[in-house]
């Protein structure tokens, strides 16, 4: 079992930027892939980006493509979102994830740990 609680979320003006983590207990992520989803308001949850176990292969949804950077530390057993030039439409709860076998996805049912998320609120 792992759980994973995010952090890093607030308040910023649009074109500022924040950076998430996500840490990991229970085990170590090091055998996982890890992928941040977000829910805005009234909208259904939706993949942002995703990272390998090894962190050699990422993928990003193209409304963040050039603006978020997916990392991850595995002997911190954390994983990272860089936010920059946020926009208000960036504004949501965001959540990680990890999936412990396959190829990185942006399916969320390919997802088995999830944590609580965190507010990111992005004001114009």
């Amino acid at each position: 079992q792992v759980q994973l609680v995010e952090s890093g979320g607030g308040l910023v003006q649009a074109g500022g930027s924040l950076r998430l983590s996500c840490a990991a207990s229970g085990r170590t992520l090091s055998s996982y892939n890890m992928a941040w989803f977000r829910r805005a308001p009234g909208k259904e949850r939706e993949f942002v980006a995703a990272i390998s176990w090894t962190g050699s292969s990422t993928l990003y949804a193209d409304s963040v493509k050039g603006r978020f950077t997916v990392s991850r530390d595995n002997a911190k057993n954390t994983v990272y979102l860089q936010m920059n030039s946020l926009k208000p439409e960036d504004t949501a709860v965001c959540y990680c994830a990890a999936q412990p076998w396959g190829p990185i996805r942006a399916t969320r049912g390919a997802y088995d740990y999830w944590g609580q998320g965190t507010q990111v609120t992005v004001s114009s």
